[in-house]
C-alpha cells in the first residue's frame, strides 16, 4: 500500500518536471533563435529576414561566425551547470563550483604557459589547458590519498586548496616573465572569458569530449543521489562511493576542461544555476540536473548576447557571468532569507543542512 501510495504521488510530480523541462526547452529554443538574428552587423539590433536574405556578407557572418559561436555558448552553460551539479551534491556543499580541486586554476596555468613559450597556439592553449586542468584533479586525489586526517571528502577538499593555490603561484610567476606588451595582456584577456574566437574548427574539437563528460553524467544522474549521502550509507544502498565519485568527477572536469580551453575563465554559471534548479525542481537530482542544464544554457547564451551587443568593443564573457550571476546569488539569498522569517519553507533549509541528495521520507529512488 505504501509503495502504491508513493507511485500515486509521484504521478503528478513527474508530469509537472516533464512539463518544467518542457517550458524551459522551448524558451531556450525561442533564445537560440532570437539570438542568431541579434548583432551589431549591418545596425545594431537584430537583422531583419530581408537584409539576411539579400546580404551576402550577413550570411557568411551568421553562418560562420554567430553559429558555432552560440552553439558554444549552448554547450558551456549546459557543462558548467552539469558540472556545478555534481560538484555540489558529491561534497554536500553548495557552494562547490566546476573549478573546483585545482582545475580551473590548473587549466588557467596551464593556458599561459601555452601564450608564453608556444606562442599563443590555438591547439596549444587547448591542450595545455585541458592537461593541467586534469593535472589538478589528479594532484588532489593523489594527496588527498596521502592525508590522514578527516574523512574523505574533507581530504579532497583540502587537498584542492592546497593545489589550487600552488597553481596560482605558478601563474603569478608565469605572469610576471610574460611579456608586458603581448603576452601579459592575452593571458589576462584570456582568463576573463570570452567566445569572440570561436570558429566550427575550435567548437567541434571540444564537442566530443564535452558530449562524453555530459553523456556520462546525464546517464548517471539519479546515482548523484546517493553519492551525496555519507560513505557507510551509500554503499548499504549498493553504491561503490568511492569509485562512483571518482568516475563523475572525471566527467565533469572533462567536459569543463575541454571548454575552459576555448572559452577561458568563465564563472558563477556552475554556481547558480543548481541552487535555480533545486528551487524550481527540488533536491532530486534526476530532475533538477535537466533543469539546471537548461537554464545552465540559456544563461550564458544571454550574457554572451549581451557581451556582443552592449558595446562596439565586446564586453568579455566571464565579467557579464559575474556580475549577472552574482546580482542573482544575492536575491536568491535575500529571498530565502525573507521567505525563512516568515516561516514559509526557505530553500536554503536543504541546503544548510549539506545533503543536497537525500530523498525525502517515503520517496521512491531506484537504486
Amino acid at each position: 500500500m505504501n509503495d502504491d501510495a508513493s507511485l500515486l504521488k509521484a504521478q503528478p510530480e513527474r508530469a509537472q518536471n516533464n512539463g518544467m523541462w518542457a517550458v524551459l526547452a522551448a524558451a531556450l529554443l525561442l533564445l537560440l533563435v532570437l539570438s542568431v538574428f541579434l548583432g551589431r552587423y549591418p545596425q545594431t539590433g537584430f537583422l531583419g529576414l530581408n537584409q539576411l536574405r539579400d546580404n551576402l556578407l550577413a550570411q557568411r557572418l551568421v553562418i560562420h561566425v554567430r553559429l558555432p559561436r552560440l552553439l558554444t555558448a549552448l554547450l558551456l552553460g549546459m557543462v558548467l551547470a552539469a558540472s556545478g551539479t555534481v560538484f555540489q551534491m558529491i561534497f554536500a556543499n553548495p557552494l562547490v563550483e566546476p573549478g573546483f580541486l585545482g582545475v580551473s586554476q590548473g587549466a588557467a596555468f596551464g593556458a599561459a604557459l601555452a601564450i608564453v613559450f608556444f606562442s599563443a597556439s590555438a591547439a596549444a592553449v587547448q591542450g595545455m589547458a585541458a592537461l593541467f586542468a586534469f593535472a589538478g584533479l589528479g594532484f588532489s586525489y593523489l594527496l588527498a590519498r596521502r592525508i590522514r586526517v578527516g574523512s574523505w571528502l574533507l581530504r579532497l577538499v583540502l587537498a584542492g586548496i592546497v593545489v589550487s593555490a600552488l597553481f596560482s603561484a605558478g601563474l603569478g610567476i608565469v605572469k610576471y616573465l610574460a611579456d608586458p606588451l603581448r603576452q601579459l595582456p592575452e593571458i589576462t584577456f584570456w582568463m576573463l572569458g570570452s567566445l569572440a574566437s570561436i570558429t566550427w574548427s575550435k567548437f567541434l574539437a571540444v564537442l566530443p569530449a564535452c558530449l562524453l563528460g555530459l553523456g556520462v553524467i546525464f546517464s548517471f544522474r539519479w546515482r548523484l543521489n546517493l553519492l551525496a549521502l555519507d560513505e557507510t550509507t551509500a554503499f548499504s544502498l549498493g553504491a561503490a562511493p568511492r569509485r562512483e565519485r571518482l568516475i563523475m568527477m572525471i566527467a565533469a572536469v572533462l567536459a569543463t576542461s575541454a571548454m575552459i580551453s576555448v572559452a577561458g575563465m568563465v564563472g558563477w554559471i556552475g554556481l547558480i544555476t543548481p541552487h535555480i534548479a533545486r528551487r524550481l525542481v527540488g533536491s532530486d537530482t534526476r530532475w533538477n540536473l535537466p533543469v539546471a542544464i537548461l537554464l545552465g544554457s540559456g544563461f550564458a547564451l544571454i550574457c554572451d548576447d549581451l557581451a556582443r551587443v552592449l558595446t562596439a568593443g565586446e564586453i568579455p564573457l566571464g565579467i557579464l557571468t559575474s556580475l549577472l550571476g552574482a546580482a542573482t546569488f544575492m536575491i536568491l539569498m535575500v529571498r530565502g532569507s525573507v521567505e525563512g522569517a516568515r516561516g514559509g519553507a526557505a530553500p536554503w533549509s536543504v541546503l544548510s543542512r549539506l545533503r543536497l541528495g537525500t530523498p525525502a521520507p517515503g520517496r521512491f529512488l531506484p537504486v
